[in-house]
């Protein structure tokens, strides 16, 4: 990509262009710099979000934002033990023409939009849940055998109250590893809880402006995927997976406390990744700092501790510590 001026001008700008997106976010969510970023890595690398954190802090807000400054056609469903998944995806009627003549006529749901908002994923149940499978994957829905196609870009940003309180069921492991990022929400520092307060109690309430459009976007997920990964970022990328696999790492901690690892699919989000967050970075080419820094959000959920693992106190952060301390000193 260096030896094309034409492409290192695109990323140049794209660069710029991100950055004001990212000030404009920041200037409606404060204290949430990193959730913030790491949001923005997997829209630009076309994936889906996992938002996990206790009510209040700003998730729907973060969304709704979003979805005003990327120009994206944003939906939202509030997820409950009831909801059906035709409520999601949508159904087949029956209607009557002018003539008297009956036939189905499909009615689409709110996940024909570009960016859904899925508040509360784990308060439905897991076949609901599910729903959302086939849409996340493959961009499309299938109601009573006919496929309908989905909105392109589409952008499913889920929101999950921590799994200890009542009346909540977890995602089953097959949507987990669907979600490009798992990330934690956590309270705000301080100053930035000032600056809540100030901002959203007053009289006046900041909106965002949009910065660019769809189709802008679709062209700037088409440029991250050229930019080219070097060799020692690729093996970084397959050590770090490998290791957290029990049957391929070396580790005693994977060994004896992970039931299972990250399949190939946290390898491809993590290439993915570290070229949107080095665009983000202002960078023509990701490094191995890029893999330490999604290491956590895209490993996490795609990995599970036994029964030892619990009993001893070990927490997976503990173990993706050490897998990116693999990486670092190699």
């Amino acid at each position: 990509m260096k030896d094309n001026p034409k492409a290192v001008q695109a990323l140049e700008a794209l660069s710029k262009q991100m950055e004001h997106i990212h000030k404009e976010v920041n200037g409606i969510i404060f204290g949430q710099d990193r959730v913030i970023e790491e949001t923005l890595v997997t829209i630009l690398s076309g994936g889906h979000v996992l938002l996990i954190g206790l009510p209040g802090l700003g998730k729907t807000r973060l969304v709704e934002t979003l979805g005003t400054v990327l120009g994206l056609d944003e939906r939202r469903v509030q997820f409950t033990p009831d909801l059906m998944p035709s409520d999601i995806i949508g159904s087949e009627i029956l209607d009557e023409d002018e003539t008297g003549k009956r036939h189905f006529r499909f009615v689409e749901g709110p996940t024909f939009c570009q960016l859904l908002m899925a508040d509360e994923i784990n308060r439905a149940s897991p076949r609901t849940q599910s729903a959302l499978l086939q849409a996340m994957q493959e961009k499309r829905v299938s109601v009573a055998g006919h496929y309908h196609d989905l909105p392109q870009p589409f952008h499913v940003l889920a929101t999950q109250n921590p799994l200890e309180q009542e009346g909540t069921y977890p995602l089953p492991e097959a949507q987990l590893d669907r979600f490009f990022m798992e990330i934690s929400v956590q309270y705000p520092e301080r100053d930035a809880e000032r600056e809540i307060l100030l901002s959203t109690t007053g009289s006046e309430t900041k909106t965002p402006n949009r910065i660019i459009t769809a189709q802008q976007l679709l062209e700037a997920q088409e440029l991250v995927r050229e930019i080219p990964v070097g060799e020692s970022v690729l093996e970084a990328i397959l050590t770090l997976v490998r290791q957290g696999r029990p049957e391929t790492s070396d580790l005693k901690t994977v060994k004896q406390h992970v039931a299972w690892g990250p399949g190939p699919r946290a390898s491809q989000a993590l290439m993915s990744g570290v070229r949107a967050r080095c665009v983000l970075h202002r960078r023509l080419s990701p490094s191995i700092d890029d893999v330490i820094a999604l290491a956590a959000p895209i490993l996490r959920h795609r990995m599970a501790l036994n029964f030892a693992a619990r009993a001893e106190g070990i927490s997976l952060s503990k173990i993706i510590d050490e897998l990116i301390e693999k990486i670092a000193n190699h």
